[in-house]
C-alpha cells in the first residue's frame, strides 16, 4: 500500500521508534539511570520568557591533538604552563562551549519546561552528530582526554532528557536517534581509546573515561559498554590501597591529594549507577571506594597525611571548588555519612558540575531546598 509516495511503514516509523526508545516497557526492561534522573520537569513556565537559544558551537572536526597545560613538567605532571594552557584553552574552546552549554540548557528545561530549552539542546547536539564531531582517530593523549569528557558532559545531560522528560523527548525521535548513533560511536572510540593500558597508566583519566561510557551505556541500553565501564571501575576499586591511597595519583606530588578528590567523581557515578542496575561494586577490593572518599574527607582537614605519604607539601587550591565536592551527592547514597559529612554536604548544596550533567543535588538530594538556581 502506498500513501503519497510513502509506505505505511515508512509514515509510521517516526512513531515507532518513539515507542521503541522511549516507551515505558522499553525502559523497564533495560539500562536504567538512578532514581532521581526520572523526577521530570520541576514546573512548566508559561510566563515571560527571558531564554534565548545561541548560535550552535562550531562542530569540531579537526585532528585530536592538543597541548597539555603541564607541557614541559616532569613526570610528575604537577606544574602549569600557563602558555600551554592558553594555548589548550583556545583550541578547544568550542568543545567546552558545547559542554556547559548543553548542561546549562538541559538544567534549565528541566527547571523550567520551555520547548524552545529543549529544542535548542537537541539542535546543537544533532549539529555535532551530522557533523561527526570530536571522532577524529588522530589523537594524542589530551585530545582522547576532551573526547571522553565530553562525551560524559554531553550523555550525562542527555540521560534528564531521556528519563526526564521522555514524552518532549519523544516529539524529536528522529534528532535522538541521530544523536545517540552519534554518543554510541564516541563510546566505542572510548572504549578503544582507554582499553588494555598498562596498570602504571590507568589513573584517572581512566576513570572519567568509564563513566562517559557509563552514562552512554544507559543512554543507547548498551550492556556491552555498562560491562566494558564495569570492568574498569573494578581496576580502579583494585588500585586502592589499604590506606586509600591511589599509587598512580600519589605521583602528581603536590597535586596529589587534588587528584584523590578528582578521582571520586566518576568512581562514585559508576557505583551508583551499577547499583540500581543489579551490580553492587561497593564491597570490591575491601570496600575501597570508601576508604578513598574517607582518606579525601580526612586529608581535606589535614593534609599532612598526604605529605607524610610522598612528601610533598599539597596544594590544596582545587580542594576550594565547591563543584570539586559534587561527589558527596552519590556517596552519600552509596554510604551511610557520618554527621560531619552531611553537614559539609549541606554547606556546598547544590552541587552542579557539567562533566556530570550538571545538578547532583537534584538528583541524589531533591529534598534539599536549594534557594533558586
Amino acid at each position: 500500500m502506498q500513501t503519497s509516495g510513502k509506505t505505511v511503514r515508512q509514515m509510521l516509523a517516526p512513531t515507532l521508534l518513539a515507542l521503541a526508545m522511549f516507551g515505558p516497557a522499553a525502559q523497564a526492561a533495560g539500562l536504567v539511570p538512578p532514581p532521581g534522573y526520572t523526577a521530570g520537569v520541576e514546573k512548566v513556565k508559561t510566563g515571560e520568557n527571558n531564554f534565548t537559544c545561541e548560535a550552535v558551537p562550531k562542530p569540531y572536526t579537526d585532528s585530536l591533538q592538543f597541548r597539555s597545560k603541564y607541557e614541559g613538567s616532569d613526570k610528575a605532571r604537577a606544574t602549569l604552563n600557563v602558555k600551554s594552557e592558553q594555548a589548550f584553552r583556545d583550541a578547544t574552546k568550542d568543545i567546552t562551549t558545547m559542554e556547559r552549554g548543553i548542561s546549562k540548557m538541559v538544567m534549565q528545561y528541566m527547571r523550567d519546561g520551555r520547548p524552545e530549552q529543549i529544542d535548542c539542546a537537541l539542535n546543537w547536539m544533532d549539529t555535532w552528530a551530522q557533523a561527526g564531531a570530536l571522532e577524529s582517530t588522530d589523537f594524542n593523549h589530551t585530545g582522547k582526554s576532551m573526547r571522553k569528557w565530553a562525551l560524559g558532559s554531553m550523555s550525562s545531560a542527555y540521560l534528564r532528557l531521556k528519563f526526564g522528560a521522555g514524552q518532549a523527548l519523544a516529539q524529536h525521535p528522529e534528532q535522538a536517534q541521530r544523536i545517540e548513533g552519534w554518543f554510541s560511536k564516541l563510546a566505542d572510540q572510548t572504549v578503544s581509546d582507554w582499553s588494555n593500558l598498562p596498570l602504571e597508566k590507568i589513573n584517572n583519566h581512566s576513570y572519567w573515561a568509564a563513566w562517559s561510557v557509563m552514562a552512554t551505556a544507559v543512554v543507547t541500553d548498551r550492556r556491552d559498554l555498562f560491562d566494558w565501564a564495569i570492568k574498569e571501575y573494578r581496576v580502579a576499586a583494585n588500585q586502592i590501597d589499604a590506606q586509600g591511597f591511589l599509587p598512580n595519583e600519589m605521583k602528581r606530588k603536590q597535586r596529589a591529594l587534588a587528584y584523590h578528590n578528582y578521582a571520586l567523581p566518576p568512581l562514585t557515578m559508576i557505583a551508583s549507577f551499577a547499583q540500581v542496575n543489579g551490580v553492587d561494586v561497593r564491597p570490591e577490593n575491601n570496600g575501597a571506594l570508601q576508604r578513598l572518599g574517607q582518606m579525601v574527607l580526612k586529608g581535606a582537614k589535614d593534609p599532612e597525611i598526604v605529605k607524610d605519604r610522598n612528601g610533598e607539601k599539597q596544594n590544596m587550591d582545587d580542594l576550594e571548588v565547591e563543584s570539586k565536592w559534587a561527589w558527596l551527592e552519590p556517596y552519600c547514597q552509596l554510604y551511610t555519612c557520618p554527621p560531619d559529612v552531611v553537614e559539609r554536604k549541606r554547606e556546598g548544596q547544590p552541587f552542579k558540575t557539567f562533566r556530570l550533567g550538571g545538578d547532583l543535588t537534584r538528583v541524589f538530594d531533591p529534598a534539599h531546598d536549594k534557594g533558586g538556581s
